[in-house]
């Protein structure tokens, strides 16, 4: 099923690797973000990282300007940069060389290796995968309307997932057009690219140009 964890990312990207072990659907670990961030960071080499405060750890080679707020739990690796008026709520890993970008806010999510989240995003309860980008002004929805539990449309067949909050997963290289909306759910295949503005629910198929719900090609 194209959904799995293992059709989306590349484990080995990211610091946060044992947390996917033993799951089959990658939201199956946003219960378990703010726990594993609280085992890990005690873990981290303090040559390495600086413990600023309680429950956040940031690579001393990591960039964070001084108007980005760092709420407890986070773990900022290697190379990343936070910049100005970032606000990262909590529960968050951003990994190597990752961008959280002006005003961006972060919640409950996992940002592979180089990922770049750089103007104006809202990433809550998702995982994006290894040098996925959103690009300006893309959300991600966390919270149906009607506030009932998030099911994932896949192609073969629809998929509970128990949760009121998630927004969504994107696989490895994903490309999010700006001022995209990912509605609660939305997964989005390896290598696939969003057209700007956007808006998205359900499984894209990875290699795939979204133009519309209608419109949804492979990569030549």
């Amino acid at each position: 099923m194209m959904t799995e964890i293992k059709e989306l990312f590349d484990l080995d990207k990211t610091i946060a690797r044992e947390l996917f072990e033993g799951k089959t659907y990658p939201w199956e670990v946003l219960d378990e973000i703010k726990a594993f961030i609280l085992k890990l960071g005690p873990t981290l080499s303090p040559e390495e990282y600086d413990n600023p405060s309680e429950g956040v750890w940031v690579a001393k080679d990591a960039k964070v300007f001084p108007s980005a707020y760092l709420g407890s739990p986070c773990i900022i690796d290697h190379g990343a940069e936070v910049r100005h008026c970032a606000f990262i709520r909590g529960s968050a890993i951003v990994g190597k060389n990752a961008v959280v970008g002006n005003s961006v806010e972060l919640k409950n999510v996992v940002l592979f290796d180089n990922v770049q989240t750089p103007h104006y995003n809202y990433v809550g309860d998702s995982v994006l995968g290894y040098k996925a980008h959103m690009g300006a002004g893309s959300i991600t929805s966390n919270v149906k309307s009607d506030k009932t539990l998030v099911v994932v449309k896949d192609p073969a067949g629809a998929i509970e997932t128990g949760r009121k909050k998630f927004g969504a997963m994107l696989g490895d290289c994903v490309e999010v057009g700006c001022n995209s909306v990912l509605n609660p759910g939305t997964v989005v295949g390896r290598n696939s690219n969003i057209y700007p503005t956007s808006c998205v629910r359900g499984v894209i198929p990875p290699e795939s140009i979204y133009k519309d719900k209608d419109n949804i090609v492979r990569k030549k």
